[in-house]
């Protein structure tokens, strides 16, 4: 990779693929302060560069032509510290269907690999754990409730996993949660590999499984595709050494590297009160290593380390890459997905405070259909995620259709779930996590979902006709989507007399409540039904005129093209507010 002499943060970071949060976060680590606007020069963005996994061969040539003397010297080598990078274990996570196996497989795993080489047998007093193969090598499970929590933490910005086991039962086959779950790590892009378990039972039916999973672009290797597919006994133990096996061939191909000597920085798994020691946060050190009195910045919050515990509750001092460990010292709850990292000093920490609470004020502004060209053109996308829920099996498929002939060179559509029924709340957290855009095709969400998509920010949408949902879509490419616009009620007032001047009759009228304001649309209501919508001709209060007149006073109007107004008649004044 090259990197310039120098650059502002933000282009850094958009150089590596990381967040201007992450970039500074590693210049913390280094004593380096800068926000997001400041300049750092070629050394320090090459520190950068490495800590995140990239090789900087050397400095790039200064634009201006060098001097005869310059000529001669070599450009300077970036010091990429290639002995510090150390291979660690991979981070799996299983998910699956209700009722395949994930709980008694992950069980099975820790009974035969935990026990054996731990004193204290095999508690497991935080929600992850490591294992040993027969070879020596360590792997990190992370047992959580399946795909839903993984994409939750995804939404949060953690990308924990390096490799998702997906389990199958071998006598049920792929089920809608297998292919949630299916969807989910595809949307993460890591590895996939599948675990067909219960095969030792007699109506197992191994083929049928691996040909429906064909069906759904999740080729294994038995049939010319690149995902392993190993065959597993959670309950007699059969295939386990097969399936660690595999995970370290896999997590060899991605060649997983970290430097154990860099600060730690990571992710929480979970956290919560102990009630005597406080409050307790599981986390995954992915980067660096950890150790006790560490200064640690986690979301928003700072604390010391005071003790640290690992996957059997013993006491350690220290905790390298892909370890996970529990830690004390923490005066406010984290949330499951928080980023941390290992910081200097206190004001290193409240600089990184503040730059958190900075982006995730940006990252909190999601992906919505009306703003979807400018975002293109600024370089924040280049492809457009869509969920897709539909009402049936036959509107899905001619949906699927259609939307994969929409885009162009410059912004793809990508289409990561589908299903039928209602918009659920693990649509909308899959929505956030991968920043999409969720279609409903005569489908609504239930409660959960909207009150989640409020919060999370997803844009959800809502068609009854599929050509208006392309036309739509192929507009928001182009730029042209025209605006949406719902109707506010400012104010009513009730007219309390007439008067007459000239051959115009002007109403007396009181605020009942709100405010009537002179620019806004109104209603005349009689018996409660709309008998004109217009505009205000006129507004006064005694003989000025005024632009808005507040609940409580009272004022004359006239509406413009209406001259049969009645005592009683109620006036309603609306607004067109653009959503």
């Amino acid at each position: 990779m090259t990197i310039p002499q120098t650059l502002i943060v933000k282009d850094l970071a958009d150089l590596l693929s990381a967040t201007p949060t992450e970039v500074i976060s590693k210049l913390i680590a280094h004593g380096i302060f800068r926000n997001i606007n400041e300049v750092v020069d070629f050394t320090t963005a090459s520190q950068v560069a490495t800590d995140l996994g990239f090789e900087v061969i050397e400095a790039a040539a200064p634009p201006a032509a060098p001097s005869a003397e310059k000529k001669s010297q070599p450009a300077s080598p970036v010091h990429k510290r290639v002995e510090t990078l150390a291979e660690r274990p991979p981070v799996v996570t299983v998910m699956g269907h209700v009722d395949h196996g994930k709980t008694s497989l992950l069980d099975a795993i820790r009974k035969t690999k935990v026990a054996a080489g731990e004193a204290g047998g095999i508690t497991q007093h935080i929600g992850a754990y490591q294992v040993k193969t027969i070879d020596g090598r360590l792997v990190t499970f992370l047992d959580t409730p399946g795909h839903e929590a993984f994409t939750a933490m995804r939404a949060r910005g953690a990308s924990v996993t390096d490799i998702a086991v997906i389990v199958v039962a071998a006598d049920d086959g792929v089920m809608p949660q297998t292919i949630e779950a299916i969807d989910h790590a595809r949307a993460a892009q890591v590895p996939i590999v599948i675990a067909l378990n219960k095969i030792d039972k007699p109506n197992a039916n191994p083929d049928f499984v691996k040909q429906q999973l064909a069906e759904r672009n999740v080729v294994i290797e038995e049939y010319g595709g690149d995902v392993i597919c190993v065959g597993v006994s959670a309950k007699k133990g059969t295939g386990i050494e097969d399936l660690l096996e595999n995970l370290l061939l896999v997590a060899d191909i991605q060649e997983l590297k970290s430097d154990p000597d860099a600060p730690a920085s990571g992710a929480v798994l979970e956290a919560r009160v102990d009630k005597n020691s406080g409050i307790l946060a599981t986390l995954l050190v992915q980067n660096g290593s950890m150790r006790i009195g560490d200064n640690v910045v986690i979301g928003s919050q700072s604390a010391k380390v005071r003790a640290m515990m690992d996957d059997t509750g013993a006491r350690i001092k220290l905790a390298g890459p892909s370890t996970p460990v529990s830690i004390l010292g923490m005066n406010m709850m984290p949330t499951a997905g928080d980023q941390f990292i290992v910081v200097r000093d206190e004001r290193s920490a409240r600089l990184l405070i503040e730059e958190h609470r900075q982006q995730e004020a940006v990252d909190n502004a999601g992906i919505a259909l009306d703003t979807l060209y400018i975002q293109m053109q600024q370089g924040k996308l280049r492809e457009l995620n869509l969920i897709l829920k539909a009402d049936m099996q036959g509107s899905l498929d001619a949906l699927r259709q259609v939307l994969g002939r929409v885009g162009n060179d410059q912004l793809k559509v990508r289409l990561i779930h589908e299903g039928v029924g209602a918009i659920s709340e693990n649509d909308v957290h899959l929505a956030s996590a991968s920043h999409a855009i969720i279609i409903g095709f005569n489908v609504q969400p239930d409660n959960a979902a909207q009150r989640s998509a409020s919060t999370e920010h997803v844009d959800i949408r809502f068609y009854d006709v599929i050509y208006k949902l392309v036309d739509e879509i192929e507009a928001a490419l182009k730029g042209m989507l025209e605006p949406v616009y719902k109707e506010v009620v400012e104010g009513h007032a009730e007219i309390m007399q007439m008067f007459k001047a000239g051959k115009v009759m002007i109403g007396g009228a009181r605020i009942t409540d709100g405010k009537i304001t002179r620019s806004s649309t109104c209603r005349v209501l009689r018996n409660s039904k709309i008998i004109f919508t217009g505009g205000l001709g006129s507004l006064r209060r005694g003989k000025d005129d005024v632009r808005e007149v507040a609940t409580g006073f009272e004022c004359g109007l006239t509406v413009d093209g209406f001259n049969d107004l009645q005592v009683g008649d109620i006036i309603e004044t609306v607004v067109k507010v653009r959503v």
